[in-house]
């Protein structure tokens, strides 16, 4: 019987042991899983196709300039972009023109034409089941791009998305644009057309902490 008490002092002292090595595991495992992330500095990359002819022939260029503030934090790297703000100077546009004419005119007669125009700025946003999209504010109106998104080991993001510039009442300086290079957009069917179609294109690069 002197035995009893000293079997069951065995089995509590077993008992407490086991659950503190599973506390123990279970914050091991937690801190494991929980990761937090930060923009890689300069890494981010902003381009864009415009169209032109009624056979849609893309024209595409690129911002070489793209400020980011209120990166945030989170248990995911969506967690942690969403709210992030941008502003891209459009004075950074780059269309890789050999001539050297095509960007002074975008700036001149696109830019030009609007309100406003000396930064395209923005909040990235993600809603529920993991949506997201980017308010813009172009023209002095803001609206909402959705996005589409693939992602690399949650540290590369690539988004698409496709901008109506008649959203942001933009439709006069397309108009201008496409007076100011008529001939350029004149395609075999002799109309000359400007889309306001734009496609927009966004690549994000984090680190993991």
């Amino acid at each position: 019987m002197k035995k009893i008490p000293q079997i069951v002092m065995a089995l509590l002292l077993f008992a407490t042991f086991s659950c503190n090595n599973a506390k123990k595991g279970e914050e091991t495992e937690t801190q494991a899983s929980a990761e937090s992330f930060e923009l890689v500095r300069d890494s981010t990359k902003v381009s864009f196709v415009a169209y032109k002819t009624t056979d849609k022939v893309p024209v595409g260029g690129e911002f070489t300039n793209i400020n980011i503030s209120d990166f945030g934090s989170g248990d995911t790297a969506l967690e942690a972009m969403d709210g992030t703000e941008f502003s891209i100077p459009v004075s950074s546009l780059f269309t890789n023109d050999p001539t050297g004419t095509r960007d002074p005119k975008i700036l001149e007669f696109f830019f030009g034409a609007l309100e406003n125009t000396e930064l395209i700025s923005g909040v990235f946003k993600v809603g529920a089941d993991k949506q997201c999209a980017i308010d813009v504010t172009l023209n002095g109106q803001t609206e909402t791009i959705p996005l589409t998104y693939t992602t690399e080991n949650d540290t590369k993001f690539v988004f698409d998305g496709v901008m109506d510039l008649a959203n942001w009442d933009a439709l006069g300086a397309v108009a201008s644009i496409n007076k100011a290079c008529e001939a350029l957009h004149t395609g075999s069917d002799g109309v000359s057309k400007t889309w306001s179609e734009v496609a927009v294109h966004a690549e994000v690069l984090l680190a993991k902490l």
